[in-house]
């Protein structure tokens, strides 16, 4: 396997992009030592607007000027959270994904000042997210908490926390982890009583799908049961067509005996219907799988709660 002397990573400018692109660093190096690598840092239109996503192409507004920057040879490898790439439409075409990381932390976290406890926080606290598939499970099971919007990386987001402007936060494990963050950690969440988004705590790594050198450099450094609970994440949604503003949950396991499960869930954003699925693999492959767990929500209605969401 020829190796190239250079690749050049594209990525998020934020914080944690770029410490997810450290580790992608240093694993490469570790791989091929002598392999130099080269940072390529992007504002996303994601980053830039606070407002509803839905507004600016949905999770693609992250991923965007990512893309473009691959397409145009302006670098080799991009680093990207799988639960940012939009599953209801293609990769863009001539890119491919070399390879998904072993995965880090699917739950949330509840960030309290106090140091309360999810059950423990009185009526009316402020819950600062602008996630629509947290703000529905909050609403299925703790209506009496109130969800404010609040968009931002993690750090920005305990910056508006210590400013008062929300009481508490959700925040991913996994982020504030990469972050060197956990110590605000209040409590951590079963993916039972938040079930987590889809791609949760995986990073994929994205490069033209000619560019042989590239993909073959880095591929080594794939999880071969991150990809399996991917593909079957990602079947799920695309035959969802879930979109930025559908409350969408689920996540696949693949167990050491090489089964493998996913569990998904659709909620109206009121949480007051909650939609569930649960399958396991058997002979099925993960995207197999993915697709027989979105036809078991469509049949329950999924298709209809998901169309009748504005986006």
């Amino acid at each position: 396997m020829t190796v190239p002397e250079l690749i050049r990573i594209v990525s998020r400018s934020s914080p944690m992009a770029l410490a997810q692109v450290e580790r992608v660093r240093a694993a490469l190096t570790a791989l091929h030592p002598g392999l130099r690598t080269e940072v390529v840092p992007v504002v996303t239109t994601g980053d830039r607007w606070m407002g509803d996503l839905a507004q600016v192409e949905g999770k693609g507004a992250f991923t965007k000027e990512v893309d473009a920057a691959l397409l145009a040879g302006e670098a080799d490898l991009a680093v990207h959270c799988v639960k940012d790439i939009p599953a209801d439409r293609p990769l863009p075409a001539g890119t491919t994904f070399a390879a998904f990381l072993e995965r880090d932390d699917i739950r949330d976290a509840l960030v309290h000042p106090g140091g309360l406890t999810l059950d423990e926080l009185p009526a009316g606290t402020r819950i600062g997210t602008s996630s629509v598939r947290r703000t529905a499970q909050l609403a299925a099971s703790h209506p009496h908490l109130e969800c404010v919007p609040m968009r931002g990386n993690a750090n920005r987001r305990l910056e508006k926390l210590h400013a008062g402007e929300a009481d508490a936060l959700l925040l991913a494990v996994s982020g504030l982890e990469r972050i060197g963050r956990p110590d605000v950690i209040t409590q951590v969440l079963s993916p039972e009583t938040m079930c987590p988004p889809i791609g949760a705590g995986v990073l994929a790594l994205q490069c033209r799908e000619h560019d042989t050198e590239v993909v073959d450099a880095v591929s080594g450094l794939g999880d071969p049961d991150a990809h399996r609970e991917t593909t079957a994440e990602r079947m799920l949604l695309h035959v969802l067509q879930g979109h930025c503003n559908s409350p969408i949950a689920g996540y696949a396991r693949a167990e050491r005996n090489g089964d493998l499960s996913l569990r998904a869930k659709v909620f109206t954003p009121d949480g007051k219907t909650v939609l569930n699925a649960h399958e396991w693999a058997g002979p099925l492959d993960p995207a197999t799988l993915g697709t027989s767990v979105a036809v078991a929500l469509l049949r329950q209605g999924a298709r209809d709660l998901i169309d009748s969401i504005a986006h």
